[in-house]
């Protein structure tokens, strides 16, 4: 009799279970139906992504994000994303790493001297691993020299033969001046050649995602085997700004002095908005002119990278006109901390009936 009324309870328990689950049909489809349009969205995507031209890897124009709601609560329009006179260009949300809008984002494009803010990453990268030392008197080769000194006729720092300049130095020359002969003898202080260098530039690239870039030098100077994507480029102005944040402090500075030699960053960003903070202008025939930049305002960072335009204003306005866009149309929002609980609930468990024993049945 006591088995018949333990089956008689748990049977009871399984119908109210049921009838519970009953009550609320229409959620579950909806869920159903919400889970299957968003299986079918990632699906249609997955497949134009996969429509390529004799294998090359596809390069769509990227669509502007859908804002946050608090950067619409007033319902206010959202234009469509800036038309620029660019081979390509991009603007990326730095916390996230989101891109936010962008055309040609994956072209193939020639990074001229924007190939220095990988060289100064590397360079970043062995000063935190202990390898070299701000103060290291880094030697001024004949190959650093005539590469990149006052004889050519690219960007110098004027660095004497065969002298000794400070790697901080170099390293300022680098970044505010655009000096390839500081580029070469950085390069060759830490790896002993251009062409090591470069080898340990692309494992760095391998590392940060970077899969369209291929660096043959450390100075940008045109090859045909260098090249880089603006996607690529934003890329590694987060990882460099999140990981080398000192380092990247030198980008903000405005001119540089080495050897009575005054000369000022070609970023001319950093004098018409004062949110700017980096990062490295490049320019070649081959390349035009090009420009990546950050800014900062309140809790907010944007990255913008924009490739081959037609002159100095062009690129600086293209920049500007790209943060604006982004600064107005998208805020970014901290939802949660990583790798911390949102909340806890408790968890009961019934408990255990005594074998044949109807009374401590639950349900």
């Amino acid at each position: 009799m006591k088995n018949l009324q333990f089956v008689q309870k748990a049977a009871l328990c399984i119908f109210v279970a049921a009838a519970l689950i009953a009550t609320a049909p229409g959620e579950a489809k909806t869920k159903h139906r919400h889970q299957q349009a968003q299986e079918q969205k990632a699906e249609q995507q997955k497949q134009a992504e996969q429509k390529t031209d004799d294998g090359a890897a596809a390069s769509l124009p990227v669509q502007p994000a859908t804002p946050m709601p608090g950067a619409n609560t007033l319902n206010v329009p959202v234009p469509p994303q800036p038309q620029l006179n660019a081979k390509s260009w991009v603007l990326m949300d730095y916390t996230s790493g989101q891109v936010l809008a962008g055309d040609n984002i994956d072209a193939r494009v020639e990074p001229a001297s924007i190939t220095k803010v990988m060289t100064s990453y590397v360079v970043a990268a062995q000063l935190a691993a202990g390898k070299i030392k701000m103060d290291d008197e880094v030697y001024i080769s004949e190959n650093a020299w005539r590469g990149g000194g006052a004889s050519t006729d690219g960007s110098t720092s004027f660095l004497k033969l065969s002298s000794k300049v400070a790697l901080k130095d170099l390293m300022y020359g680098m970044i505010i001046q655009s000096g390839n002969d500081a580029a070469i003898a950085l390069a060759e202080h830490v790896a002993g050649s251009e062409q090591t260098f470069a080898a340990l530039m692309n494992q760095y690239a391998q590392q940060l995602g970077m899969s369209g870039t291929h660096y043959v030098n450390p100075t940008g100077l045109p090859s045909p085997d260098e090249y880089t994507t603006a996607h690529d480029i934003a890329l590694l102005s987060r990882a460099l700004i999140n990981n080398y944040p000192e380092e990247y402090k030198i980008y903000a500075i405005k001119e540089f002095d080495w050897n009575g030699i005054t000369q000022h960053n070609r970023n001319s960003l950093l004098w018409r908005d004062s949110t700017v903070d980096g990062i490295k202008t490049g320019h070649t025939k081959e390349a035009g002119f090009c420009l990546a930049t950050s800014a900062k305002r309140g809790e907010q960072r944007l990255i913008a990278v924009v490739m081959g335009t037609g002159s100095e204003k062009e690129r600086a306005d293209a920049n500007q006109t790209v943060l604006n866009y982004g600064f107005r149309f998208f805020e970014t929002h901290k939802l949660f901390d990583a790798n911390k609980a949102l909340a806890t609930r408790p968890l009961w468990v019934a408990p255990t009936a005594r074998p044949g024993s109807a009374s401590q049945m639950t349900c």
